[in-house]
């Protein structure tokens, strides 16, 4: 049998595991942990999503000894890097899985997930664009076999929903204000990195382009054969977002596909990806439940230097 290896990723809305051998998974875990919870305005990590984190990464912990894994990475995004205490986290962290979480940048963090997202994609269908739409940043990724050039920005669907959004369901003037923030970043994107005009795919990641792909199914439950490499057209993203942007966080649960944890950030994140499709011109999105934890597994099976044995 394979090796067994382990890739944790403590992100701002969710911590994930994902347990395989570089090329076949034997588990995924997903708990939404909120991380980030008040990072963009105290510049700290609150004690209760800490403990939050911790309690979950027990979890993954006995998973990851139940399987004898050989080799663990961990991994810390947008939320640890604004983070004044990042280290008392990482001290926990260690403390529980017996590896430090590696404080990634934004451009390593596009690096992984367009590794991940694009691994059994033909390359023929490239250039590919990447969006990873976390909870404090979004990662803009370009290439065709490997990563081209990559940007970070600082949106995300928990950094937005606190800066913009106070009301449920949201007023004009804060939808609005969520879409020209993405805007402006977009620009950027378009900036610094011309080559996405070229792109002829586009792929989407993390949970918010998953969730608006299970809302579309109407997927009572988690199914990611069914997710993973649906095409959302750009109608079937409008759509979901005027939908749940005019329904209360009770009436956005009543969607299948709605999950509990996410139902009060997926406005702004759709915000995102609404505007990116509009402002780039993509007709659809290919969707990825591949991504950053996948390429950490695929480094680590392919060799030794690429991980810390755990411990």
């Amino acid at each position: 049998m394979a090796d067994l290896f382990a890739a944790v990723d403590c992100g701002t809305n969710s911590t994930r595991l994902l347990i395989g051998d570089g090329g076949q998974a034997v588990e995924r875990l997903m708990r939404i942990t909120r991380l980030g919870q008040g990072v963009d305005s105290s510049g700290r990590l609150a004690p209760e999503a800490v403990a939050r984190v911790v309690s979950v990464l027990e979890e993954f912990r006995r998973a990851i000894d139940d399987h004898g894994v050989v080799g663990v990475r961990a991994t810390a995004t947008s939320a640890a890097r604004d983070a004044s205490n990042r280290d008392e986290f990482f001290d926990a962290a260690e403390a529980v899985l017996g590896v430090r979480p590696e404080l990634l940048t934004g451009l390593e963090e596009g690096r992984l997930s367009f590794a991940g997202g694009t691994a059994e994609l033909d390359p023929a269908e490239g250039p590919f664009l990447v969006v990873d739409i976390g909870g404090g940043s979004t990662e803009f990724v370009i290439g065709t076999t490997e990563a081209d050039s990559a940007l970070s920005c600082d949106i995300g669907c928990v950094r937005l929903s606190e800066q913009w959004i106070e009301h449920d369901p949201p007023l004009p003037e804060e939808l609005l204000a969520c879409l020209s923030v993405v805007e402006a970043h977009i620009d950027d994107v378009v900036r610094e990195m011309p080559e996405v005009g070229g792109a002829r795919t586009l792929v989407g990641l993390a949970g918010t382009v998953s969730c608006a792909a299970a809302v579309e199914i109407g997927l009572a439950e988690y199914d990611r054969s069914r997710i993973h490499h649906f095409r959302l057209s750009r109608d079937a993203v409008e759509d979901v977002f005027r939908t749940l942007a005019m329904e209360s966080r009770a009436e956005r649960l009543e969607n299948p596909g709605m999950e509990e944890e996410r139902a009060d950030v997926i406005i702004a994140g759709l915000s995102i990806l609404v505007k990116v499709m509009r402002q780039l011109g993509f007709s659809e999105c290919l969707v990825s439940e591949s991504d950053i934890l996948d390429g950490l597994v695929a480094e680590m099976a392919a060799g030794p230097e690429n991980f810390l044995h755990s411990g």
